[in-house]
């Protein structure tokens, strides 16, 4: 019967041999059923020849074994790839990211990214492979793409879990985009506000009239109460929120600790402390304190933007250096103001005392230089000369060390937003196709209510052979006579 539907299968194809013929995936499907049939596991001292996009790997059996649940490490799950002409193992796939793979094998369990493999690429091979999930959750903490697995408590009531959400996590829905995007937009309303108040346009001093007895007062500014109003819709939003949060919040205590909470706090506080106070020469220093302690609203969009984050994240990651840095520096500050003193002359120079010379020193290893202040003896300026180089070299030092710890963050960052765009555009195609299938299915439906039959899928045996129902009929009776 088989030898019959082959040669019925071979007068009815195309003799050009054209693309999609049947008899071209008849004889592709009996390669498939051959190798499989003609494959025998190897020993584990044999060696394995895989062909991974033309470029071919040797290993042994026993290599592969030690991971028995992954693709390559189950002999009956590879089989399906094996070529028995050529006597390898045969895959399509990304050579270069192979050879991470492979030494996950030798090295027992060692899974490292090759840096010329991006990071969206090298995992797909992964999952692919089928190796375990805890290498793939290694790779994406390394790229920057998930991060690190933390508990995140969440209220027990069902509308303060909502509300919780809503302000803490902006991309958990639409609403906490909505309040997230207009959180910053009121930050960056305070900034302004903060910055135009101090122009002099806005300052109105009237003159004090000649014939004005001793408990005159002048008039208030009529901008003062623009800036009082716009303040208070300021404050009554961060207020508002911040009061929220912390009857929503799951932990107390850990809220109040935390270092955007604080400078949440730090930003409310100068509001009401300027509400208690008056104007009058015994608080006017303290409303100073109280009005600049404000600027710590523009720390406020940290927990809006990334690039605040990454930024943040870098000086965290570099507190070591920065020691360091600021170590080295009092030690030069020390010795070279010590140096000028005594090279000066003493009382009667520029610097009548050493720590009078640290202003110098600290100016001039930074390389800034103001020159309010300047050595003029031949002896104090090889002092400047040598506390500029060795400024220079101070500061280089730890620099790279920062640098790529910001380079580190940055590409993690980049990663991130490459598998989002990576994850819309997968979801866009999916929504494609299940909008063409969606299409299809309503022009079959309107097919039937023409009162034509929709045409049926051929069986996979029948589309093989390339007999048609009647050719099989005629078929059989051929065979029985």
């Amino acid at each position: 019967m088989l030898t019959t539907a082959t040669a019925s299968a071979s007068s009815n194809s195309d003799p050009n041999g054209a693309p999609g013929s049947h008899l071209r995936g008849y004889k592709q499907l009996m390669d498939r059923y051959d190798s499989l049939v003609n494959y025998t596991p190897a020993n584990m001292d044999d060696p394995i020849v895989i062909n991974v996009g033309g470029k071919r790997f040797e290993t042994y059996e026993e290599t592969l074994a030690r991971f028995p649940d992954t693709l390559l490490g189950c002999a009956s799950r590879r089989s399906k790839f094996y070529n028995s002409k050529r006597q390898e193992y045969f895959f399509d796939r990304h050579r270069s990211a192979f050879d991470a793979i492979l030494y996950y094998y030798q090295s027992g369990g060692t899974l490292i990214r090759p840096e010329h493999v991006p990071p969206h690429v090298f995992i797909n091979e992964v999952i692919f492979f089928d190796l375990p999930e805890e290498s793939v959750q290694h790779i994406q903490l390394e790229a920057g793409i998930a991060d690190e697995p933390e508990e995140q408590p969440m209220p027990n009531n069902y509308y303060m879990r909502i509300v919780w959400n809503a302000l803490e996590y902006p991309n958990s829905s639409h609403l906490a985009k909505f309040l997230a995007i207009f959180s910053v937009i009121v930050i960056t309303l305070s900034l302004i506000i903060f910055c135009i108040e101090t122009l002099p346009a806005f300052k109105i001093h009237p003159e004090k009239p000649k014939n004005a007895t001793d408990d005159w007062k002048p008039p208030p500014n009529p901008y003062d109460k623009i800036w009082f109003r716009l303040n208070t819709f300021v404050i009554v939003w961060f207020t508002g929120e911040y009061v929220i949060r912390f009857l929503t919040s799951p932990q107390k205590f850990k809220f109040l600790i935390g270092a955007l909470n604080i400078i949440d706090l730090l930003s409310i506080l100068p509001y009401y402390v300027q509400l208690g106070l008056q104007e009058d020469d015994s608080s006017i220093s303290v409303l100073r304190v109280v009005r600049v302690v404000r600027v710590f609203r523009v720390f406020k969009l940290s927990r809006h933007s990334r690039g605040l984050q990454i930024l943040g994240n870098t000086l965290r990651a570099s507190l070591n250096e920065l020691i360091m840095l600021m170590f080295f520096l009092a030690i030069g500050v020390m010795i070279f103001a010590s140096c000028v003193f005594y090279a000066e002359g003493g009382l009667d120079s520029n610097f009548p005392s050493i720590p009078h010379a640290f202003w110098w020193a600290v100016v001039t290893m930074t390389t800034v230089g103001y020159g309010d202040v300047s050595p003029e003896s031949f002896p104090g300026k090889i002092v400047g000369a040598l506390c500029a180089i060795s400024g220079v070299l101070t500061i280089a030092l730890p620099v790279p060390v920062i640098v790529s710890n910001f380079e580190n963050f940055y590409s993690k960052e980049m990663n991130r937003r490459k598998e989002e765009e990576l994850k819309k555009a997968e979801e866009q195609r999916a929504k494609d196709k299940e909008k063409g299938l969606n299409n299809s299915k309503n022009s079959t439906e309107l097919e039937n209510v023409d009162g034509r039959s929709p045409r049926s899928p051929t069986p996979r045996g029948i589309l093989v052979c390339g007999m048609s129902k009647g050719e099989e009929n005629s078929q059989r009776a051929h065979t029985t006579v």
